[in-house]
């Protein structure tokens, strides 16, 4: 678990990562270097989860090197099955992080989204959604690793 206070905005208790697996810790199928060595350090502190409707086919084979539970999406209306996740774990407790429009109601549903721009780019709606924008996964996931950095961004 990750305890956080936010001046301004409160206690939290994560418990919980939801990842969005292309353009947020892969691209182009290929897992980004760097994220399965934060997600290591993470594991054991989150319980740590992907999910994906796994537009490029390569979720079960980039998900076998990490410690992560997969949750795939069906096509259609991939939103609400990803905020019913966040649902699910509880919202107060759940972490995401994400680039893309499907990934905009996760992101703004959870205690904390972060929004990605990284070289597959993000939509308006996620950046909208996310309480914190970063350049790419591993800054991401360093924020976690890091929580004054959240705290010094977060706080009002």
């Amino acid at each position: 678990m990750i305890t956080i206070t936010i001046p301004g905005r409160g206690n939290y208790r994560l418990s919980n990562l939801i990842m969005d697996l292309n353009g947020t810790i892969a691209l182009d199928g290929r897992l980004i270097e760097g994220v399965e060595e934060r997600l290591r350090r993470l594991d054991g502190l989150l319980k740590l989860f992907v999910i994906s409707a796994d537009t490029l086919g390569s979720a079960s084979g980039l998900i076998n090197k990490l410690k992560t539970e997969i949750h795939l999406v069906k096509k259609g209306d991939e939103a609400a099955q990803k905020l019913a996740l966040v649902e699910k774990l509880g919202r107060d407790t759940t972490i995401c992080i994400g680039n893309g429009a499907n990934d905009a109601a996760m992101l703004s549903g959870a205690a904390i989204g972060i929004g990605i721009i990284g070289r597959e780019g993000a939509s308006a709606a996620a950046i909208k959604g996310a309480d914190v924008v970063v350049t790419d996964i591993n800054a991401a996931l360093e924020l976690l690793l890091n929580t004054d950095r959240l705290v010094a961004t977060l706080r009002e």
